[in-house]
């Protein structure tokens, strides 16, 4: 018997790299998976892992390389984690990157592109739930995960502390969210579809425009734009699942994330859902 191909590596290692140029950011959101092949196979046939590169080093290595190419395309950053694994480890004979984008569009306010704001690409769905009895009818639009987010312009601090609370204080964080939000109308517009859109519009002014204490504050103060904007809507529901960017400590290895490196995580999630009515 003879062992005829191996290779290992790490997958669905998720990274988001944020460039910052003054007060204008771009965000490049990436899943690799990293694959090596070389003088590995004495971990499989003797149980000798001396060579073994650790996966979670491999995790490492791809958020420091993310550190050091924040502004490189994604051809670009897959060729660099490719470098310095063979740079590093004479015994790695090949690597293979595998990168998935996560592509962010950014939005436009009154005409201009915002400078940290963003929905994502090929986003949400439509959706009318209706409910009609020969009395009464209730027609509701929106839309369902439609996901979005702000790179800087939200905090979270000043919550209840106890003994059971660990989440540190931040001013300054990624706000992201794929929301579901429905409108129930009381009236008929001329059009719905320009008014479903002039809806979307002004919930996602308010949210890049203006600083959020927290995901309740901004959800609130959504609501109450669309209500302002469409007199033809009664009641806006909003829910909210955060999609967290959590970043990176890099100190160990001598470099400082400086709020430029965040590994994408929904799960476990916060739920932050409202109804606001006239």
């Amino acid at each position: 018997m003879s062992l005829v191909s191996h290779r290992y590596g790490k997958g669905r290692v998720r990274t988001l790299r944020l460039e910052k140029s003054g007060d204008y950011n771009t965000v490049r959101e990436m899943t690799l998976q990293v694959m090596l092949e070389g003088a590995f196979s004495l971990a499989y046939t003797e149980a000798d892992n001396r060579n073994v590169i650790a996966t979670d080093t491999i995790k490492n290595i791809v958020n420091l390389v993310a550190r050091e190419h924040v502004s490189a395309e994604a051809e670009g950053f897959c060729q660099a984690v490719a470098r310095r694994f063979l740079e590093t480890y004479g015994h790695v004979e090949k690597v293979n990157v595998v990168g998935a984008e996560t592509r962010w569009t950014r939005m436009v306010i009154d005409g201009v592109p915002h400078p940290h704001g963003f929905t994502l690409d090929a986003n949400g769905q439509p959706v009318v739930r209706l409910t009609q009895t020969r009395q009464d009818c209730r027609l509701e639009s929106g839309i369902e995960n439609f996901t979005f987010m702000k790179s800087t312009g939200s905090g979270w601090s000043d919550y209840l502390m106890d003994e059971f609370t660990t989440l540190p204080e931040t001013r300054d964080r990624i706000a992201a969210t794929s929301m579901n939000a429905y409108w129930l109308w009381s009236g008929t517009p001329v059009d719905y579809a320009e008014k479903n859109r002039q809806i979307l519009d002004k919930m996602l002014e308010v949210f890049v425009t203006t600083y959020s204490a927290g995901v309740q504050d901004s959800l609130y103060r959504m609501g109450i734009s669309a209500l302002s904007a469409v007199p033809e809507i009664a009641e806006i529901s909003l829910a909210c699942p955060n999609k967290h960017y959590l970043p990176l400590d890099l100190s160990r290895f001598g470099v400082t994330a400086d709020n430029m490196v965040f590994t994408p995580t929904d799960e476990p999630h916060g739920q932050i859902e409202c109804t606001v009515a006239r």
